[in-house]
């Protein structure tokens, strides 16, 4: 005779489990995956800055994909089944009893991405438009190096051209620029040049000032940076336009480039191999003039290799080489990691509703 029955305990560990498995785990994975996440896209978008700094020093088109929205779903189930029975011997037949154990456990994460390529109007307006001036004047003001912000952001200032490396355009710095930026930077180090917004009844726009009680030598920066601009030399105001040329010498006028223009400005610092020179594929790095018998520092440094750089803040493969950031570069990841910032100066407007995402709430 043969009886076969399940201990008590073996429902109770069962209902344990089951309730286990239905227990909500998204909470205890938040830090994590927030951290994940966050490292991910940087990482992410690093790689595609840098791509298509590339592919537009190569002539090649960018390609931007935005992440519009992450979603993570989690579920957990599991269940053990414990049982035994127990026979008593016959003839013929061996006795005893018998213990069983057994148990199933799954777990599935499931992460919903969505991408969107940045085209059409969207593309022109946060990457062809130029930065609006009191956009780059607030970073200044937030404490940003003015003589970086204007050679990364600016093509002119009063007329007095800045140097660019894209394309057909490609021109150096007028002689004038770096000496101004220097003395400009000299004022903002020391806190007497500042920014207030000004309101008539028909509108509201920037003024740039400056302190009027400095000592003697803060005074002779002053003045020599009012002189090359063309500024009155008696006036501590000065109204900020959008343009190549001020139509007074009481504004301030500043053409400001667009994304893409900086980037294609950037792209023009890469340290291309030779042989893409040589055969036509690229073309040759443009010098900049001295200035005070030694050339400007560049703005950003990326190098090229046929082997992966072991020590790179951030490298990508294109046309059997390697370019890449050294890590060691501390300039250079700095300017690198403030384009992001720059990036979101040209946003106009809202973003388009995040796609609707429909997921199975059941764990």
């Amino acid at each position: 005779m043969i009886r076969t029955g399940r201990f008590p305990g073996a429902l109770f560990l069962l209902l344990i489990t089951g309730l286990t498995g239905c227990a909500g785990i998204g909470p205890r994975f938040l830090a994590r995956d927030r951290f994940d996440y966050t490292t991910a896209i940087s990482d992410s978008w690093k790689d595609q800055m840098l791509l298509n700094m590339v592919k537009m020093r190569y002539a090649d088109a960018p390609v931007f994909l935005d992440v519009n929205s992450i979603i993570s779903q989690y579920a957990l189930d599991g269940a053990i089944s414990l049982n035994s029975s127990w026979s008593s011997p016959k003839e013929g037949f061996g006795g005893g009893n018998i213990f069983g154990i057994g148990g199933v456990g799954r777990y599935f994460d499931r992460p919903t991405i969505t991408y969107s390529p940045m085209t059409g109007e969207k593309f022109a307006q946060s990457l062809m438009k130029p930065i609006p001036p009191p956009s780059l004047l607030s970073m200044i003001q937030t404490g940003y190096p003015i003589d970086i912000v204007f050679r990364l952001c600016i093509h002119a200032i009063n007329g007095i051209q800045n140097r660019f490396g894209g394309g057909a355009r490609a021109h150096p710095a007028d002689p004038e620029f770096y000496p101004l930026l220097e003395r400009m930077r000299k004022v903002q180090s020391a806190g007497v040049m500042g920014m207030q917004i000004k309101k008539t009844d028909r509108e509201a726009f920037l003024e740039l000032f400056f302190r009027e009680k400095v000592n003697s030598e803060m005074e002779a920066d002053i003045l020599a940076t009012r002189k090359i601009l063309g500024l009155d030399p008696y006036a501590n105001e000065f109204r900020v336009v959008y343009g190549s040329f001020s139509t007074s010498d009481k504004e301030v006028a500043i053409l400001t480039r667009s994304i893409l223009e900086i980037i294609a400005d950037l792209a023009s610092y890469i340290e291309v191999p030779d042989v893409h020179v040589t055969e036509k594929r690229v073309n040759l790095t443009l010098t900049d003039q001295p200035v005070a018998g030694a050339p400007p520092v560049p703005l950003i440094r990326i190098h090229s290799s046929q082997e992966r750089p072991l020590d790179a803040f951030i490298s990508v493969p294109y046309r059997g080489y390697w370019f890449w950031i050294d890590d060691k570069d501390l300039p250079s990841k700095r300017l690198f990691s403030s384009l992001m910032f720059v990036f979101t100066l040209t946003e106009t407007g809202g973003k388009e509703g995040a796609p609707i995402v429909t997921i199975p709430a059941g764990g």
